[in-house]
């Protein structure tokens, strides 16, 4: 799936961040750290759409993120920007639709 935003084709991508908070406290720092990125620095580049909080085995939280970006290069780059963790980067590659 694929998008067009400033004239650079953008791929929809699943991030996996694994066990990367605590507490909701952080949970939602981080968050306004990565909007605060994408928002001033990468807003050609990365584009949030959602975000789904994991409770993980030692109760800490995870988050899967869908994201529209030019490329998992750029994920990298806000992540490290953002101070979040990146476990994996997966392309999506269609939507199936329930009728």
């Amino acid at each position: 799936m694929t998008s067009v935003m400033s004239g650079e084709a953008m791929r929809l991508y699943a991030v996996l961040r694994r066990s990367g908070w605590r507490s909701r406290e952080e949970l939602e720092a981080s968050l306004r750290r990565s909007v605060q990125v994408l928002d001033e620095i990468m807003s050609d580049d990365v584009r949030w759409i959602r975000s789904y909080v994991l409770t993980e085995d030692r109760g800490e939280a995870g988050t899967v993120c869908i994201v529209q970006a030019i490329g998992p290069e750029a994920i990298r780059r806000h992540a490290l920007l953002a101070q979040l963790p990146v476990d994996e980067i997966l392309a999506i590659a269609d939507t199936v639709l329930v009728t």
